[in-house]
């Protein structure tokens, strides 16, 4: 399979568990997920100027929340746009700005290809979208080509599976009981697909940026014990696994992967650390030559 046909597959395969399972899946979990991942949301408002008009960019904004965050933060004078490939992540998102009454727009596309308008925003942000993308250089490519000269990039996503051993925890305790669990592709888009720091700067250094700057956070997050068992349940792996699985199986996967998660528990509160990169980066200005590569 060449390459361009194995990167059109990946962007298909994105395209349906995001607009199918996945999809689905985070729209019923918003909450939650949003809980386990305020304080990454947090360090990422707080990385952008209030105010001053700008124009922001939120990619990858699944159900809205960051979005809508930063909405607030750059005030009337501003505004946020989000961008999710997923159409039921995209309707949850703008109900909750219409129920929020927080001015924000969203559009549903791939962000890799999607014909923004040139130069029309002043930050691009994203809380663990970035990784997805099944070209990654041309993702970020049309990206700056989106953004104002000197505008900043902030993206947080996930170091490796090894340094978030929570994030792996269901699928490892599971694979003996689900023969069919599907498998993590080393270099694929995913979660852990910007794990290596290297892949990320050649990413972002082959796409134009420049003043990158890529280092590692360790983020203590949290989330409800009671809603342990709805979250490995329903996302991940073992969430895409899980329905296939006989009333026997379900069961002992349940009370296998509960009792794998005893580590991380004290008493009604899970705690976790996210092991993550936190990515910032300027598009050029007029006078600087970036080194681009071939999608720029």
């Amino acid at each position: 399979m060449g390459d361009k046909q194995a990167t059109r597959s990946d962007g298909d395969e994105q395209a349906a568990l995001w607009n199918g399972p996945s999809g689905h899946a985070w729209v019923e979990a918003q909450a939650l997920i949003d809980q386990m991942l305020k304080p990454l949301e947090d360090l990422l408002v707080e990385a952008i100027s209030p105010g001053a008009g700008q124009q922001a960019l939120d990619v990858g904004c699944g159900a809205g929340g960051t979005t809508l965050a930063l909405a607030r933060r750059v005030g009337a004078g501003g505004h946020c746009t989000g961008i999710d490939i997923s159409g039921p992540l995209i309707d949850a998102a703008r109900a909750r700005a219409q129920r929020e009454g927080t001015a924000a727009s969203f559009i549903r596309a791939d962000a890799q290809t999607h014909a923004f308008a040139p130069a029309s925003f002043d930050t691009i942000v994203s809380r663990l979208g970035v990784m997805f993308f099944a070209d990654p250089v041309a993702a970020f490519a049309n990206l700056r080509r989106a953004a104002r000269d000197g505008a900043g990039l902030h993206c947080i996503a996930w170091r490796s599976a090894a340094e978030n051993p929570f994030m792996t925890t269901a699928e490892r305790a599971a694979a003996p009981l689900l023969p069919n669990l599907p498998p993590r592709r080393p270099g694929a888009p995913g979660q852990f697909a910007f794990g290596d720091r290297q892949r990320v700067l050649s990413v972002l250094e082959e796409s134009g940026w420049t003043g990158i700057d890529i280092r590692p956070i360790d983020v203590d997050c949290t989330l409800p014990e009671p809603a342990l068992e709805g979250y490995f349940t329903r996302l991940g792996p073992v969430g895409l696994a899980l329905p296939d699985a006989g009333p026997h199986t379900r069961a002992q996967v349940i009370e296998t992967v509960r009792a794998a998660f005893e580590p991380y528990v004290h008493g009604q509160t899970v705690r976790y650390t996210a092991a993550c990169w936190m990515i910032t980066a300027q598009a050029p200005t007029a006078s600087q030559a970036p080194k681009v590569g071939r999608h720029a």
